[in-house]
């Protein structure tokens, strides 16, 4: 058994010290982890008081500042705006005419056929689809 001590670079527990290849999982009841790509095996025993910690962030959803006496003001529409995240065109609005909307793209059909784009309007949040 090649011990972790003769490695070439220091790794994580995760990965073979000596080819860099990801360790397969421990197995319930053996005592060796092997590499699947060199002769390395690691013993079990290297991970007894390992604790792992990992935090998930989330993104926060963005409050919107809507001031009804201000509906029409460029202020209150660069806002909206900017509120979306992605890229915007300009396209008029089926349901209100404004002339800014977002818009994302997916292929939703096979390969071989053009992608679905989606579009948002940024004032009135009304979505359109256009099938290219």
């Amino acid at each position: 058994m090649i011990m972790s001590e003769t490695a070439a670079f220091s790794s994580d527990l995760h990965f073979c010290p000596l080819c860099g290849s990801v360790l397969p999982l421990p197995t319930v009841g053996e005592e060796i982890i092997p590499c699947s790509r060199c002769p390395f095996k690691r013993n079990i025993r290297e991970y007894e008081g390992v604790v792992e910690k990992f935090v998930l962030y989330f993104n926060e959803p963005k409050k919107s500042k809507s001031n009804t006496s201000l509906e029409n003001s460029d202020d209150v529409q660069e806002s909206r705006v900017s509120e979306f995240q992605g890229p915007t065109v300009e396209r008029h609005c089926p349901k209100c005419n404004h002339d800014i909307m977002m818009y994302t793209t997916r292929q939703t059909r096979s390969a071989d056929e053009g992608q679905t784009v989606f579009y948002t309007c940024v004032s009135c949040k009304f979505q359109d689809i256009e099938y290219s």
